[in-house]
């Protein structure tokens, strides 16, 4: 994640590649969380509810500022680099957050065998997204408008 943050804010990349690879790489990593880890961890009474809520709500705050970068077309404008920033700031945020609370509760209630058993869930709706062109500009416009409804 940090080196394509690197490879966006430089200038002299192919940072519509990046952000294409990065598209990809957020909406599945969210996607298959929300699908295969989010549902489960809300049955452990010792995994705060509230903080599964507040990570699905910062995943779709994070694909909002993605769909706003992946809407620039001049990659060396001024906007670029406000989108980029707004989107890393999003990104960063969420990655740090649920790293305190979520994923600490998880570590704490979640037996090992079943926190493998989430990850193995995680890797393979992981890799079915990737497969799918999650991260198309089309499919997180749909995503944005239906968390938007």
């Amino acid at each position: 994640m940090e080196d394509l943050f690197r490879t966006m804010r430089n200038i002299e990349a192919d940072r519509a590649a990046a952000l294409e690879e990065f598209a990809d790489l957020l909406i599945a990593h969210a996607s298959a969380e929300e699908d295969k880890v989010y549902p489960a961890l809300r049955r452990y009474k010792n995994v705060d509810g509230e903080d599964v809520d507040h990570s699905v709500h910062e995943h779709h705050e994070a694909n909002a500022a993605l769909l706003a970068l992946l809407e620039v077309e001049d990659t060396t404008s001024e906007e670029w680099e406000e989108k980029l920033e707004e989107l890393v700031t999003a990104v960063n945020h969420h990655a740090d957050e649920e790293e305190r609370t979520l994923l600490n509760d998880a570590r704490e209630n979640v037996g090992d065998d079943r926190r493998a058993e989430l990850g193995r869930a995680f890797r393979e709706a992981r890799a079915q997204y990737l497969k799918a062109d999650c991260g198309s500009v089309e499919n997180v416009r749909k995503l944005v408008a239906a968390a938007d409804d």
